[in-house]
């Protein structure tokens, strides 16, 4: 054992990842991190999000960025990719779920989650640098007018999020950690946070986690994706393997007592499949199971109103309207002169069938003319435009596989598959459209193919009692393995419906609350 590399091997660096190496370091253990993307300094951001090898990833292509965009046949997916993962391109907010989250899933039974994770929310807001949202601006405006037409504007609040405001513009030494953290600059509202945060007030994870672990001696290498995981004398260890992700393949290994899954769902499942099939047959066959998409509908509004107003401005997501005990509706934004989305988007007609949405889409060009070209030709799109997301806590969920003829494929598990036309968003997108006097847009996949886009893909490596109805226990550990964990977002077991990423950092703390002091367990 003492031959080892590492005592722990994180494979991915968001939320789950982060808070690993940090915690695992804090207790003494030698961390590695390996991370997929590439490392991002405030000045490497795309100023918009036509700066494609800036801003997506997709290597083969050339493009070098941190947000990726993956197309299945019952969903779009959009993730981040980098060190601090989905933290460089969230939009900072950081909500905790209602109740039914915690006593629903295949987790349920397990714990009393809602008062056990209770003070891991609580350190992931303080870890996070959480706080409310100090200013509503147009988006968040008509959000609120839409909750007055409906009944529920005590419904609507601000959003907490992982943003320092302090004085825009103003640099101040670090405010969160007694000085001990990096300096901070204050939010100048100018709606770019899923771009990446050019002015170093967002509360990115390379800001808090990684910055910690860094000091505590954990290693973090980047642009090396991890492609087979294999045991050592029969768990006294594992050897893990990686290959460059960017640039001449180059290969290189180590070794280490235990290995943590934080790649996210479309990083951790399908390298389990893959280890299941080729080096970890123990793997449960649950792996890919229970994937959900937090029911999400994505809704691009652009408004045609002569009198201009500046819907980029604000953060990504400043305000959020609680339509039901299900339903969320969060208003976003992209910041000036991002406009990249409306070549990837058409008008949202909702019908069954593909003809008649074309038909309907046709039909909008002759009954609102006029509007539907400025919708199209207008120059200052993303001051126009506001993106209505949709979550819903109802549940259904898909399963993930790998495909013979594409990486993945998904197939309906339990419930209605995933549908692009949710009859409350319609609604409410209809309401948003006739106050800003626009015409709604979805992506080109939601219309055509009827499937949805999400931004919160979950799932895949549950938690159940045991290996037939699970992929990890309580506490995350891997069934059939020691030293062996999932810390991301497929570990997530039942439907959240609202943004996720505080409640991954909380479970995550949770687990490392776990694992003993090295010096303990030696």
């Amino acid at each position: 054992m003492n031959k080892l590399d590492y005592d722990y091997v994180v494979i991915g660096s968001g939320f789950g990842g982060s808070v690993s190496a940090l915690r695992l370091a804090e207790k003494g253990y030698k961390v590695l991190v390996i991370e997929k993307g590439k490392w991002f300094k405030s000045s490497d951001f795309p100023k918009t999000n036509w700066q494609l090898k800036k801003w997506i990833w997709e290597p083969k292509l050339g493009l070098k960025g941190f947000f990726k965009m993956t197309f299945l046949n019952h969903v779009t997916i959009l993730s981040g990719v980098g060190v601090g993962g989905g933290s460089l391109t969230y939009a900072n907010t950081l909500p905790i779920p209602k109740n039914k989250f915690f006593s629903s899933g295949s987790w349920a039974s397990l714990n009393n989650w809602e008062t056990a994770l209770n003070p891991f929310y609580k350190i992931a807001y303080k870890m996070l640098g959480a706080t409310v949202n100090p200013k509503l601006f147009e988006a968040d405006k008509s959000l609120k007018d839409i909750a007055k037409g409906i009944n529920k504007e005590s419904k609507f609040e601000p959003t907490k999020v992982a943003v320092y405001f302090g004085k825009e513009g103003i640099k101040v030494n670090d405010p969160y950690y007694k000085g001990k953290g990096p300096d901070r600059t204050g939010c100048i509202y100018c709606g770019a946070c899923m771009t990446g945060c050019r002015h170093n007030a967002k509360n990115t994870l390379d800001k808090n986690y990684l910055y910690f672990a860094q000091k505590l001696g954990v290693k973090i290498i980047a642009e090396k994706e991890v492609f087979n995981v294999t045991t050592i004398n029969e768990n006294d260890g594992y050897k893990i393997e990686y290959k460059s992700s960017i640039g001449k393949k180059e290969t290189g290994n180590v070794t280490s007592k235990g290995v943590i899954f934080s790649g996210g769902v479309l990083g951790t499942v399908p390298l389990l499949l893959k280890l299941k099939e080729k080096s970890l047959s123990k793997l449960s066959n649950h792996i890919g199971k229970n994937i959900r998409t937090n029911n999400e509908s994505l809704l691009l509004i652009t408004s045609t109103n002569k009198k201009s107003k500046d819907y980029s401005k604000g953060i990504a997501i400043g305000s959020i309207l609680h339509t039901n005990e299900n339903s969320h509706l969060e208003p976003v934004r992209y910041g000036k002169g991002s406009s990249f989305f409306r070549v990837l988007t058409m008008p949202y007609v909702p019908h069954k069938y593909l003809i008649g949405r074309i038909i309907g889409v046709v039909s909008l060009l002759f009954k609102y003319p006029v509007r539907m070209l400025k919708t199209i030709f207008i120059t200052a799109y993303s001051q126009r435009t506001t993106v209505l997301l949709f979550m819903q806590t109802l549940d259904s969920t898909l399963r993930i596989k790998l495909g013979k003829f594409t990486k993945l494929i998904t197939e309906k598990e339990q419930g209605k598959v995933p549908s692009a036309f949710i009859p409350e968003a319609i609604s409410l997108g209809e309401k948003y459209g006739k106050l800003v006097n626009g015409i709604t847009y979805a992506n080109l996949t939601d219309v055509l193919l009827g499937t949805p886009t999400t931004a919160h893909i979950l799932g895949g490596a549950v938690m159940g009692r045991n290996s037939t109805v699970g992929v990890i226990d309580k506490n995350c550990n891997v069934f059939g393995y020691k030293n062996m964990l999932v810390c991301d977002g497929s570990m997530i077991s039942a439907n959240p419906g609202v943004n996720p990423s505080l409640t991954i950092t909380a479970i995550a703390e949770y687990a490392m609350s776990k694992i003993p002091n090295k010096n303990n367990k030696e």
